[in-house]
């Protein structure tokens, strides 16, 4: 009976080999999967430089971690825990006091003399992700999201760009399900804060 060759191996029985010290099955699992690592490294990092380096640096952590790997989650789910931690982990200090202060402000709101709300946020009935599909608005919500704390643009694109599940998301990052809905919701309110401008302006023509 004729051996596969590993091209044609199954994911897991691949995963295995490569595990196993195969180079060869390693190198096909690096060309199955570097794209799906380098588009989740740039639209964390909005920076195709850093997302090349994102991308080297997680395959050297899955040659050194794959025998780690248990199989109960998704592989995929596996490599984004790595992007996200490479990617994110190492500004997750910067400008983040100073921006959580004004996601904070949105959860409470200010109120005049008459004790009515003294700062407006924009409703909505589509989420910010949903606007990326309109192809004029792409420029402005990438810029939008680049201002998102690293932790809470994680949340967001994991959820609302890359479609996984609350639950996933959570996994994924390392955090409870309660603390990824609180940053998904702060990260929605501040985009559409940061958009309103640009929807009224639209609204108005």
């Amino acid at each position: 009976m004729k051996t596969p060759t590993v091209s044609a191996l199954p994911e897991q029985e691949l995963l295995r080999s490569a595990a196993a010290g195969d180079r060869a099955a390693f190198a096909e699992v690096v060309k199955r999967y570097e794209d799906t690592v380098y588009r989740f490294s740039l639209k964390l990092c909005r920076d195709p430089a850093r997302a090349e380096e994102v991308l080297q640096d997680t395959f050297i952590n899955v040659f050194r971690k794959l025998g780690t790997f248990d199989g109960k989650s998704k592989f995929t789910t596996w490599l984004y825990t790595i992007v996200a931690n490479n990617c994110l982990m190492k500004r997750r200090r910067r400008k983040l006091d100073e921006l959580e202060d004004s996601l904070e402000e949105l959860d409470n709101p200010s109120t005049d003399s008459d004790g009515k709300f003294a700062r407006r946020v924009a409703r909505w009935d589509e989420t910010p992700a949903e606007l990326v599909l309109k192809k004029e608005l792409r420029t402005v919500l990438d810029a939008a999201i680049l201002k998102l704390p690293p932790l809470y643009r994680a949340v967001f694109v994991l959820r609302d760009v890359e479609g996984n599940s609350t639950e996933e998301a959570a996994h994924i990052l390392g955090i409870s399900v309660e603390a990824a809905k609180s940053r998904l919701r702060r990260a929605r309110a501040f985009l559409r804060d940061q958009l309103d401008p640009y929807m009224t302006t639209r609204g108005g023509q």
